[in-house]
C-alpha cells in the first residue's frame, strides 16, 4: 500500500500500531516489496510498515546481529591471546595487493573467496641461522569448481624485498628454494619444487614449469580439513604431503640466512587459501631454533597434556568457539562488504537521480513549450476553417484552361521543330544519285580502256 500522506505521516503511523523511521527517503515495507514516493515539498521521507511476516523477519534479524557481536566480541578476545596486535603476528610481516590479508583467531586467509585478481603474503622478520631444520606448514584451499590459484612457501635470500607477493611465474631472479601448490597439468592439483641461485629470470623464462627438479600429483582443493606438509634438510631434501612422501634428493644443500615467506595469488575466478600453520625446529638432537622464535605458528595447534576431563573438555569449547568465532568473523566481513557495496549503489542512484532532475525542462520551460504548441493549433484551425468556408471550384476550372492551352502550344510548338531538325539532318538524295552514276560511268571507261588494250596487245604464236 503506497502511502500518501504528507510529512505527519510519521507520527500518525504511530497512533495506527506502525513503526516510522523519518529520513530522506519514503519507503513502504510490505510483504510485496518496496515502493517509492516524492512528495510536494521536494522532501523525501523514509517510512517502515511492520507486517507480520516482516515482524518475524525483524525478529530472526535481531538474532543475526546478536549472534554476530558475541562472535566478534569472542573472535576479539581469542584472537588477542594469540598476538597483542589482532592485525599482525609477532615476527612476521603482512601484507597484500588488491585486499588486506584477513587474520582470524585460528588462520591467516591471504586471498578471500571475493574478490579475484588478489594477492597476498606473510613474511619471517629473522632469517634462519641452522644448516638442518624440518618445517612444518598447514594450509586449506576452497573455491567453487573451475576456480583456480597458486599458494608458495619460500625459503629465499632477501625474500620479502625480491619476492614479496609474486608468484613463481612472475617472481623474476630469486636466490633460493619455492614450493609451489597449484593446479598444474590438469590432474586435480600439484606439489612441485624449484631452484634458483639468482641467475634465471623466472619472470621471462619461456617454460617456467621445465624448471622444477621434483613434484608429485596431490587433489589439495576443497578437501573440508587442512593439508598437512612437511619440508625436512637433513642431509638433503624431503617434502611429504599428509604423511606420504612426495619427492626427496640428497644432492640439494641449502644455504643459512634465507627468509621463509608464504604468498599466494588468485585469478579472477579465486580459492581462498588459508593458513593454519608454520613451524620451524632444528634438526633432530638440537631442540628448538633460538632465532626462529619470531616465526611461531600462525595458530598453535599442539596442546599440553590434559590434566584431567575438566581440562580437555576446556580445550574443546575453545576450539570450538574459536572456530565459531572465525566463521562468524568471515561472516561478518561478507555482510559489511554487501552493506559497503549496497551504500555504494545508493549513492550513484541518488547522483543519477540528481542528474535527471538538473536534465529535466523546468516549469518556465515546460510553459514556454505550451504556448507554442497552442500557436500551432490555432493556425492549423484558421486554415482548416478557411478551406472549408470558401469555394475555389472558379480558380481550379481557370487553372485547367491555362494548363490546357499551354499544352496545345507546346505540342504544336515542338511538332514543328522536330520535323525541322528532322529534315535538315536527313542526307540529300540528288548527290547520293550522282555518286551512283558517276560510279557506274567510271566503270564502264575502265572496262573499255582494258578492253582496247588488250586488243593491241602482240599475239604470240607456239
Amino acid at each position: 500500500m503506497l502511502l500518501r500522506t504528507p510529512s505527519r505521516a510519521c507520527g500518525e503511523s504511530k497512533e495506527k500500531g506502525q513503526v516510522g523511521l523519518c529520513f530522506t527517503l519514503r519507503m513502504d515495507f510490505s510483504d510485496v516489496g518496496v515502493r517509492h514516493t516524492i512528495l510536494n515539498s521536494v522532501q523525501l521521507h523514509h517510512f517502515i510498515d511492520v507486517s507480520p511476516s516482516a515482524a518475524a523477519i525483524a525478529k530472526e534479524a535481531r538474532f543475526c546481529v546478536i549472534a554476530v557481536v558475541v562472535g566478534w566480541i569472542t573472535t576479539r578476545v581469542v584472537s588477542r591471546l594469540i598476538s597483542p596486535n589482532r592485525d599482525s603476528i609477532p615476527g612476521w610481516n603482512i601484507g597484500g595487493e588488491g585486499h588486506e590479508p584477513s587474520l582470524l583467531s585460528d588462520k591467516l586467509i591471504l586471498t578471500p573467496p571475493y574478490p579475484g585478481n588478489t594477492r597476498g603474503s606473510a613474511w619471517a622478520q629473522v632469517p634462519a641461522t641452522q644448516p638442518q631444520w624440518t618445517a612444518e606448514f598447514q594450509f586449506r584451499a576452497s573455491g567453487p569448481e573451475r576456480a583456480g590459484g597458486i599458494l608458495q612457501l619460500w625459503y629465499t635470500k632477501d625474500g620479502q624485498a625480491r619476492v614479496g607477493t609474486s608468484s613463481i611465474h612472475t617472481v623474476g631472479q630469486f636466490d633460493g628454494f619455492a614450493l609451489v601448490i597449484d593446479n598444474h597439468g590438469g590432474r586435480g592439483g600439484s606439489v612441485r619444487g624449484f631452484l634458483n641461485d639468482g641467475t634465471t629470470d623466472y619472470k621471462s623464462h619461456r617454460s617456467v614449469d621445465s624448471l622444477a627438479f621434483g613434484h608429485c600429483d596431490y587433489a589439495y582443493r576443497n578437501l573440508g580439513r587442512p593439508s598437512v606438509i612437511k619440508i625436512k634438510h637433513i642431509n638433503g631434501l624431503e617434502v611429504t604431503v599428509d604423511d606420504k612422501l612426495c619427492f626427496s634428493t640428497s644432492k640439494i644443500v641449502l644455504p643459512t640466512g634465507n627468509t621463509f615467506g608464504i604468498s599466494a595469488a588468485t585469478p579472477e575466478n579465486p580459492d581462498s587459501f588459508e593458513i593454519f600453520k608454520f613451524s620451524l625446529a632444528s634438526a633432530a638432537g638440537q631442540g628448538s631454533i633460538p632465532q626462529q622464535e619470531p616465526q611461531k605458528p600462525v595458530v598453535d595447534q599442539t596442546s599440553p597434556p590434559a590434566q584431567g576431563g575438566s581440562t580437555v573438555l576446556d580445550a574443546g569449547i575453545a576450539a570450538q568457539v574459536a572456530d565459531v568465532g572465525g566463521r562468524v568473523q568471515l561472516a561478518n566481513k561478507a555482510t559489511n562488504d554487501l552493506l559497503q557495496e549496497f551504500r555504494t549503489q545508493s549513492s550513484n542512484s541518488e547522483t543519477r537521480h540528481l542528474e535527471l532532475l538538473n536534465r529535466a525542462a523546468s516549469k518556465d520551460q515546460v510553459a514556454a513549450l505550451d504556448a507554442r504548441l497552442q500557436r500551432i493549433e490555432e493556425l492549423l484551425k484558421n486554415v482548416q476553417r478557411d478551406l472549408e468556408g470558401k469555394d475555389y471550384s472558379g480558380r481550379f476550372a481557370q487553372l485547367h484552361d491555362t494548363l490546357r492551352s499551354s499544352h496545345l502550344s507546346l505540342s504544336e510548338s515542338l511538332q514543328g521543330s522536330v520535323l525541322s531538325a528532322i529534315t535538315t539532318s536527313t542526307p540529300r538524295m540528288g548527290f547520293f544519285l550522282f555518286l551512283v552514276i558517276a560510279f557506274q560511268v567510271f566503270l564502264a571507261v575502265a572496262y573499255v580502256v582494258y578492253k582496247r588494250r588488250r586488243a593491241n596487245m602482240p599475239k604470240k604464236f607456239l
